[in-house]
């Protein structure tokens, strides 16, 4: 061959093989090609077998399923291998013939559907670049358990272990037993498209990824009776992975008896790297959001982003508990960083599910053990609820008890406030508003046991009989600031046994008729005051010269730093003839407080003078001046940018 002909040869035989040639469609593999009936009754599993060892040995392939009903005991999946259900194709469980469960050193880590995989109405272990697509239906047909199956007995419509490259798109599952999808150590996978449907029997759980990471769930609408959509990690397969980068967008979720939004309560392995956007939770029996550890692990950079809660027990519920159902006996775990922004919650009480017990609502719950905190990173944003409410002030002073080994909302019964319940938790930050539908006695926050608790930015209703709106009790660096009831007043705060974080401005609510009144000064009753009553002098009674040597109410308070505090009092005063008091603090000098503003209904007041005060316990003094005028309660504040409220 002459040189330039070679040349050319080469050149040519070089551009071909950087060409890339066009993809050749998998292969298609028809069922009923390999003996199917579709005809609702015959048992089709060995034909679907056959089809899909053919298309695992081309090798790759679609095994079709074209209108018609599919009978069949346990289906057995292979690697290179797409499942697709043409529209009116419906794959039925049969009731009996399934294979046998196998046998599991480790069944005494969990329950025992999670502990068992091969009987399922299709499982696949091991397996690679498998699919299930199409927009057929995947029906348990009521023959899958719910409970323990007994032999020839299938509890869930589709297992995977320790399976990569794995998709299910568009496909629909009904009544799929204990589990619908049960996905265990499986990485690259993507959820796309699926229903779950909720029905009045066979189907407890929607989707378990357990020990699964590299995970999609997108466009989804998953409902079940148990837990709808779960991340857990057990110990069924003798060790576990980290569940890790995984992304669930645009997908509703609703459970109508359980949590709609759970991790656990298997909690082996540990967790780390979730992401939630666009999430709607349509109704959950237990909690819409749930993290639970109760086994040890660590859980980790959640967050979760633009979320809708309907109907839910409890909007939010994390805890650490003490189960240890792992090898070892592991110690507590972690739940932290966690970010919960952008969330409405409306309509926040439980399905109403038939024979089933218990409150409608549970206040969101935020608890670690005595032991070990919750925390630290805990941060809600703009998060906007409209609870229930209805609660008498008399459950403020519930302490619930610890149920470390267990873990459903219901068992703390009723919570001490309304909006959120902290304990054992470091590190939490709550920003958003917080209503209720029914007047709510109890406080909007209780946090005990704790440390660095920070409300920036929020709103609270107050119950018309509520003792305070956030108690702090055994904290250790608590703030609130930038925050308001829901008509403007700033939040009464009670706090005991605690400090506030350092650098906190102070700023603190008391009572007229709650410190020492000494005659002419007298309590009077009116249910337009706070606490139902005020006090005042006795008419006739005037000391317009000089501060009287009795007629005082002198209040008690306490501060946490030093600083400059300025007073105002929520005050009647009807006309120029009866706007005026003696004040004082401590045993320092009166101040004349007169001219006080025009009003016939309580209103705030400003003192014109500032005093200097050391942290510690403290107290301001009023004395009659002119009688008419009526004291309900003070305001003091370190703060410059305070605002009493109305």
């Amino acid at each position: 061959m002459k040189p330039l002909a070679r040349a050319l040869l080469v050149c040519a035989l070089a551009l071909l093989g950087a060409t890339p040639l066009p993809a050749q469609a998998l292969a298609e593999f028809n069922v009923r090609d390999y003996g199917a009936t579709g005809n609702g009754s015959t048992n089709d599993d060995d034909a679907i077998d056959r089809a899909i060892n053919a298309a695992s040995a081309a090798p790759g392939g679609t095994v079709v399923f074209p209108s018609g009903r599919y009978r069949a005991r346990t289906i057995h999946l292979k690697s290179h291998v797409t499942l697709r259900l043409d529209s009116g194709a419906t794959l039925l469980a049969a009731s009996s013939g399934m294979d046998a469960a196998e046998s599991n050193p480790n069944d005494d880590y969990q329950d025992y559907g999670h502990s068992h995989f091969h009987n399922s109405l299709m499982w696949g272990s091991g397996i690679t670049d498998f699919h299930i697509t199409g927009t057929g239906t995947i029906d348990g047909d009521g023959n899958l358990i719910t409970g323990n199956p007994s032999s020839g007995q299938a509890d869930k419509a589709l297992t995977l272990t320790e399976c990569s490259n794995v998709s299910l798109e568009g496909v629909t599952f009904r009544r799929g037993g204990h589990f619908a999808a049960l996905i265990n150590g499986c990485h690259d996978v993507t959820i796309d498209n699926l229903k779950t449907i909720n029905s009045s029997s066979g189907v407890r759980d929607g989707i378990n990824l357990i020990n699964s990471w590299n995970v999609t769930v997108t466009n989804s609408r998953i409902e079940a009776s148990d837990d709808a959509l779960v991340f857990k990690s057990d110990y069924a397969l003798g060790h576990t992975y980290t569940s890790q980068n995984v992304r669930v967008r645009d997908t509703t979720v609703y459970s109508h008896e359980n949590n709609a939004l759970q991790f656990g309560s298997e909690t082996c392995g540990s967790f780390r790297d979730f992401r939630f956007e666009n999430i709607t939770v349509l109704g959950a029996g237990k909690a819409g959001i749930g993290i639970v550890s109760m086994d040890g692990a660590i859980i980790e950079d959640v967050h979760y982003d633009n979320v809708t809660l309907t109907k839910t027990t409890s909007p939010f519920f994390f805890k650490i508990g003490e189960r240890k159902r792992c090898p070892g006996s592991p110690p507590a775990g972690r739940i932290r960083n966690i970010t919960i922004s952008n969330v409405t919650g409306t309509n926040l009480t439980a399905p109403v599910v038939t024979g089933t017990v218990g409150a409608s609502d549970y206040t969101s719950t935020l608890t670690g053990t005595p032991s070990v905190d919750l925390g630290p990173g805990i941060t809600f944003q703009n998060v906007d609820l409209t609870v229930p409410g209805g609660h008498p002030a008399s459950e403020a002073t519930r302490v619930p008890g610890e149920f470390l080994t267990t873990y459903p909302p219901r068992d703390y019964g009723a919570r001490p406030s309304y909006g959120y319940w902290i304990r054992h938790a470091t590190g939490v930050t709550l920003n958003g508003e917080t209503r209720f539908e029914d007047n709510d006695n109890r406080p909007y926050v209780i946090a005990d046991d704790a440390s660095d608790v920070r409300l920036n930015g929020v709103v609270a209703q107050r119950g018309s009989g509520s003792p305070y709106d956030v108690g702090f009790s055994g904290v250790s660096g608590y703030a609130v600031r930038d925050s308001a009831d829901s008509s403007g007043g700033a939040l009464r705060v009670r706090a005991t046994n605690s400090t506030p974080v350092p650098g906190t401005p102070d700023s603190l609510y008391a009572e007229a008729e709650a410190g020492t009144v000494t005659a002419p000064m007298q309590t009077a009753a009116d249910q337009a005051a706070s606490g139902g009553s005020y006090v005042t002098v006795a008419a006739g009674n005037n000391s317009k010269s000089s501060a009287p040597s009795t007629g005082w109410t002198t209040i008690p308070f306490t501060v946490e730093h030093d600083g400059t505090f300025a007073v105002w009092a929520r005050v009647i005063a009807a006309n120029d003839g009866d706007d005026s008091f003696w004040v004082r603090s401590g045993t320092g000098s009166w101040t004349n407080w007169n001219n006080i503003p025009i009003g016939t209904s309580w209103h705030w007041a400003k003192l014109p003078v500032t005093y200097d005060l050391a942290a510690g316990a403290r107290t301001i003094t009023f004395a009659y001046r002119e009688d008419g005028a009526r004291l309900d309660r003070v305001a003091i504040s370190s703060d410059p940018a305070f605002d009493p409220g109305s």
